[in-house]
């Protein structure tokens, strides 16, 4: 999609706002495609707005940006599988090992999409509220106008989703707990350890598992633990990872190419959620290490 040329003094004052706009897209939707769709979506609408209407240009693309990023998400939550698929390209997966100094940008980086995932537990009016407030300082009274919610309700919304961010940020790092965590379930799931298995997953645990035929999902500790849709061969062969920021697995075939990429979020001792990629197709679309000459197995 190509970019808006500034032609004349409206689409200069649009240019000047793209970088903004894009970054708060991303922020609510945790996708560049998308967050590029939404922004192009705004220039139009402003292209066939009067200017002389628009007093503040750039409340004005925020409101307009932020509805649209609205949309997006609530569609999202009728068909939970349709943003899976896009996500995929923003994981980073790293070698977990002691960081060399030229490694730092990269984690940096899975830090700052770890936000994201986060983000993936809010609900779209209370995302929108958290990002536009506490990560863009946009006022309560004109996030209420985006949500058709009083000034209070979206101080409420925020005030929620801060809650719940600071309560899922904390403990879902890749610090040694959580790794003993996954630790304990990789192998408790390669001795057929079923009561090993119920003890590290949480009983309301959510696996996902990209296949080539398509995204399956999988609800409930017992089921997981008694199901056969986790590869634990694959995870045997595979190498600890951070999937951004968190405790992951990576394995490679013997050709060097990429068989599968497993991450884990563990919360107060238990993992919460567990996501598998084996789909060639979708592995291809990620940025991953190449094979490791040496370094520690998961």
């Amino acid at each position: 999609m190509s970019d808006t040329r500034p032609t004349d003094p409206m689409a200069e004052a649009f240019e000047a706002q793209r970088d903004r706009l894009r970054a708060v897209a991303t922020r609510m939707l945790g996708s560049h495609a998308d967050a590029e769709d939404v922004v192009q979506e705004a220039w139009l609408r402003l292209s066939r707005q009067d200017a002389t209407t628009i007093h503040n240009l750039g409340g004005w693309l925020t409101t307009v940006v932020g509805r649209i990023s609205l949309d997006v998400l609530r569609s999202r939550q009728a068909r939970p599988e349709a943003s899976y698929d896009d996500g995929l390209s923003e994981l980073v997966v790293t070698l977990d090992e002691s960081p060399a100094p030229e490694d730092d940008a990269v984690l940096a980086d899975s830090v700052g999409l770890a936000l994201l995932v986060v983000l993936e537990s809010l609900g779209p009016s209370e995302r929108l509220a958290f990002v536009l407030h506490d990560l863009f300082a946009v006022p309560f009274d004109e996030i209420g106008q985006i949500l058709g919610k009083s000034t209070a309700a979206a101080k409420m919304l925020a005030s929620r989703a801060r809650r719940k961010v600071r309560a899922t940020e904390r403990p879902t790092g890749a610090g040694p707990e959580q790794r003993e965590v996954v630790q304990a379930f990789l192998a408790a799931a390669r001795r057929g350890d079923f009561e090993g298995l119920l003890r590290v997953l949480d009983p309301e645990v959510k696996l996902t598992v990209d296949t080539p035929s398509g995204v399956v999902v999988t609800l409930g500790a017992t089921q997981i633990a008694a199901g056969a849709k986790l590869s634990a061969g694959a995870a045997a062969q595979g190498r600890a990872v951070l999937v951004n920021g968190r405790p992951g697995v990576m394995a490679w075939r013997a050709d060097g190419t990429p068989l599968s990429v497993l991450a884990f979020t563990v919360v107060d001792g238990r993992i919460t959620d567990i996501t598998v990629v084996v789909d060639p197709a979708k592995l291809a679309l990620m940025d991953l290490p190449d094979v490791p000459p040496h370094g520690r197995r998961a």
